[in-house]
């Protein structure tokens, strides 16, 4: 695919013959009767990490870097087990970590295991925020 820009969102109505489900089914390929006849399954209608690298372009091209980076965690994220993201998110709310490096090891998790070094920026980040605020003692 060539660079997006702003001009190619949305991506479904711009690009369609080029977004690609799991099972490389193109989304404009799935059909009414596509369904009807059995041909679609759920994989074809999950989102792709390319997908989401293609809406953080289309974020970057317009200005908007925090969306750009929200699309790209995610992308990251796409491939990594949900009991691993549960944990994480419940390793990161306040008072549940005990130690700076309970989440910095989090951090190296994910980007040794799971490939996600913005993932592994931001908990690295907010270990470093919640030292400084004193979060890591139980609070309840």
């Amino acid at each position: 695919m060539t660079k997006l820009t702003k001009a190619d969102y949305p991506l479904a109505e711009t690009r369609g013959d080029q977004i690609r489900g799991k099972r490389g089914l193109a989304l404009s390929d799935i059909t009414l009767e596509a369904v009807l006849a059995g041909q679609i399954t759920m994989a074809d209608l999950q989102i792709t990490p390319a997908s989401l690298r293609d809406q953080a372009e289309i974020a970057r091209d317009a200005d908007r870097p925090t969306l750009a980076l929200n699309f790209q965690r995610a992308a990251e994220l796409v491939e990594v087990p949900q009991a691993i993201i549960m944990s994480t998110y419940e390793l990161l709310r306040p008072g549940r970590a005990t130690h700076k490096q309970q989440l910095l090891g989090r951090a190296a998790e994910f980007r040794t295991l799971y490939n996600a070094p913005a993932i592994a920026d931001f908990i690295e980040e907010a270990a470093g925020i919640y030292e400084k605020r004193g979060l890591f003692a139980k609070r309840f």
